[in-house]
């Protein structure tokens, strides 16, 4: 018998990683606009009122790639630390107490970072005021000497107080409070304090009078619900005895108004003195010493100020006036006198709107020329704009504010009283730019404040945008794939790649050029981007199949982008498949197969898919073979070496088959081979294969068993039974006895 020859087989499987590199784009805030809640806390102002541990903003950004973003929050050196953010999520949680009054606004650095670009952007919070600051008085507690003889309704003192909060939490009511308050009356706007009407005031009845002033102001939000605050002072009201003393001025001190629209000999004010002497007074003139500059003028009996000349002549808005009281004795002689200041204010009405200014006059339009992306915070120096309101006063107080696209700009100040020189700073670098915007267009908005007419003015502000070589070539994919066939002659074209810079002129010229490991068997053309074999260049899938390369597209400053081009060389059936000899020799043992094997060199499916065939057989009919696996088998019918016998009279079963192996591509090719199979059966009793057998089949094993002791069990009772009747026909002893022995024998 025929020892099979064992065959190895062994099977090579590449695995081919296709990595694609992506360029990385550093990730970004979304745009914070008018109508966006969540993006870079650009633009966001906070009440401060608001609790610590509020959450107050939610960072908002994301990354080109789609890789998970973190945010973070940090500070100038030095500076306090008001807010916390949570990194993953972007919510701003406050965490210091906040004082508009002692810090109006915060400079946070705000950072977005997907592990690899982390991007910081420097913000500004502004502080809102709340109602949160009491009115605090400037001259009081005060104590004030007024003569006894004042007259009813006279002024004797100007409460001042200041409230450092802004709008209605800003503006101050007086009122008094007390017993003895009832002798009085204050102006509750402007804090003038006087004797009420119909009331004196008498040394003899009470030299001292005490007068709480309470400071209210006009109430404002303060955690969410309106709240008013005030603040109280004492004031001490001295009355003075008139004895052996000058004439004294009554109601002091004096304020008096001067409007626009008085007229020539129109009262101002009016002054009252009496001799201190009160048992024998002398009768009191009047006289100017200083500060009326001709404008004004009094009567010598009255005390009568009356104003002298058109209201649009006065070059001051107050004149301080010294009046003197004299006494006149016998005969007229002018005797001992008092003097006291007299306050005149010129009062502004609001007939002037705010006015812009160029340099040669009145302007509403004022244009420029600058570069793209100037640096932040610049000044835009080639606007020379003055704003001006001629009237005075809280009639000339207004904001400054600018309304156009975005935030790019910002206007300095913000609020003017009287006149200003207006300065224009770059507040967004990034969003002027030329590619977007030829020109921005903006109004410069001038309204008064305080002012029920609440004049406004505006200006157009019109830049115009210069080109700048602010942008890189940008590739119109961030990766390029190619297939060409590996027969492909050398300066075949592989692919076209487009990048395109959006800059005007010179600066948008593309110029490319590529580089990188797989890149010496190409070249590019630099104006169009076209990638091209070289000339020389001979491609080979079975050497090699895979290509990768960057190319670079480069503006005439040297500004530059890069993309990754893929290039598969394509494979073409141009291999045979190939037994390893021609003349191949087999042992077949019936009832087992026998396996061919051809191998072809081509790299891919289905070029190097082999197919198997019997082309010729001798004897004819009697083997089968799987195309696939090339795995041979005899036919059905034969089993046996009889079998064998039958079809071939010679002794040696050793057939001829022709076999062929053909592979799948286009066109197709194809080997042939000859095999020479032994054909041979295993020698094995059927009894030791049926036992051998039984060692899968462990019941039949058991029922055997059983069955072979209960045969050993029948034949030893048959034994004994024929040695017992032999043994009672020649002893004739009993056969119980015998039986006993037979058994013990056993």
């Amino acid at each position: 018998m025929k020892i099979a020859k064992k065959l190895n087989i062994s099977i090579v499987v590449t695995v081919v990683h296709f990595c694609i590199a992506q360029a990385d784009f550093a990730p970004y805030f979304y745009d914070n606009g008018p109508y966006i809640q969540n993006g870079n806390l650009a633009l966001f102002s906070l009440s401060e009122d608001t609790a610590v541990g509020t959450h107050i903003y939610s960072l908002n950004g994301t990354d080109p790639e789609g890789q998970e973003v973190r945010y973070g929050l940090a500070f100038d050196p030095g500076s306090k630390q008001y807010f916390r953010v949570d990194p993953v999520s972007g919510n701003i949680t406050l965490v210091e107490k906040l004082d508009r009054e002692k810090q109006d606004s915060i400079d946070v650095l705000v950072s977005i970072t997907d592990g690899r670009s982390k991007v910081v952007e420097r913000v500004t919070v502004f502080v809102m005021d709340a109602n949160d600051e009491k009115p605090e008085f400037q001259n009081m507690p005060a104590i004030v000497n007024v003569l006894e003889t004042a007259q009813s309704g006279s002024s004797l003192f100007q409460v001042q107080a200041l409230d450092r909060d802004t709008g209605s939490g800003g503006s101050i009511n007086y009122y008094l409070q007390g017993a003895q308050s009832s002798l009085f009356s204050i102006d509750r706007h402007s804090g003038v304090l006087r004797i009420r009407s119909g009331e004196t005031l008498d040394y003899e009845k009470s030299k001292t009078h005490f007068v709480t002033v309470i400071a209210k102001d006009g109430g404002g939000d303060f955690n969410g619900r309106e709240q008013f605050m005030s603040s109280s002072a004492s004031l001490t009201i001295n009355v003075v005895d008139q004895q052996d003393t000058p004439p004294s001025f009554i109601g002091t001190p004096y304020f008096g108004f001067v409007y626009e629209v008085s007229l020539p000999g129109s009262e101002v004010y009016r002054v009252l003195a009496k001799d201190g002497d009160a048992g024998n007074p002398n009768p009191i003139v009047y006289s100017m010493d200083d500060g009326d500059d001709g404008v004004f003028g009094i009567n010598k009996t009255n005390g009568r100020i009356t104003l002298l000349t058109q209201p649009g002549n006065l070059k001051r808005e107050i004149f301080n006036i010294i009046v003197r009281a004299s006494e006149v004795g016998e005969n007229g002689k002018l005797l001992d006198y008092g003097t006291t200041p007299v306050v005149i204010r010129v009062v502004d009405l609001n007939n002037n709107p705010p006015t812009f200014y160029g340099e040669h006059g009145p302007q509403n339009t004022f244009q420029l020329t600058m570069n793209e992306h100037p640096p932040e915070g610049e000044i835009l120096r080639g606007l020379r704009i003055t704003v001006n309101d001629s009237d005075q006063g809280a009639n000339a107080k207004f904001n400054l504010r600018l309304i156009g696209p975005g935030r790019m700009l910002r206007v300095v100040p913000q609020t003017v009283l009287n006149e200003a020189q207006v300065t224009i700073l770059v507040d967004d670098s990034s969003s002027m730019d030329y590619e977007k915007y030829q020109f921005l267009t903006y109004k410069l908005l001038a309204v008064e404040i305080d002012t029920p007419e609440r004049f406004s003015a505006t200006a157009d502000i019109i830049i115009h945008l210069l080109d700048t070589n602010d942008n890189a070539p940008k590739f119109s994919s961030d990766y390029y794939i190619a297939r060409i066939p590996e027969n492909s002659p050398g300066g075949s074209n592989v692919v076209s790649v487009t990048a395109t810079d959006p800059d005007s002129g010179r600066w948008g010229e593309v110029r490319y050029s590529i580089y990188g490991s797989g890149a010496d068997l190409f070249l590019i053309q630099p104006g169009s981007g076209i990638i091209y074999t070289q000339p020389w260049a001979s491609l080979d899938a079975e050497l090699r199949s895979k290509y990768n390369f960057y190319v670079k597209a480069e503006d005439t400053e040297g500004k530059y982008s890069l993309a990754e081009v893929f290039v598969t060389v394509l494979d073409l059936n141009d291999h045979s498949p190939a037994f390893n000899q021609n003349l191949l020799e087999k042992t077949m043992v019936i009832g087992a197969p026998v396996m061919i094997q051809a191998v072809d060199e081509d790299a891919e499916e289905p070029n190097n898919v082999i197919e198997y065939s019997i082309m010729k057989a001798d004897p004819d009919n009697i083997f089968d073979i799987n195309t696939s696996t090339g795995e041979i088998v005899l036919k059905s019918y034969v089993k046996s070496m009889a079998i064998v016998q039958n079809i071939t009279k010679q002794k040696e079963c050793i057939w001829s088959v022709v076999v062929q192996a053909r592979d799948q591509g286009q066109p197709s090719f194809s080997t042939t081979a000859v095999l020479k199979i032994d054909i041979t059966e295993a020698v094995k009793s059927r009894f030791v294969s049926y036992v051998l057998g039984l060692r899968k089949r462990p019941g039949a094993v058991f029922g055997i068993c059983l069955t072979l002791v209960s045969i050993a069990i029948s034949v030893t009772v048959f034994i004994s039974t024929l040695i017992y009747w032999k043994s009672v026909k020649k002893t004739r002893v009993h056969p119980q006895g015998k039986i006993r022995k037979i058994i013990r024998r056993l």
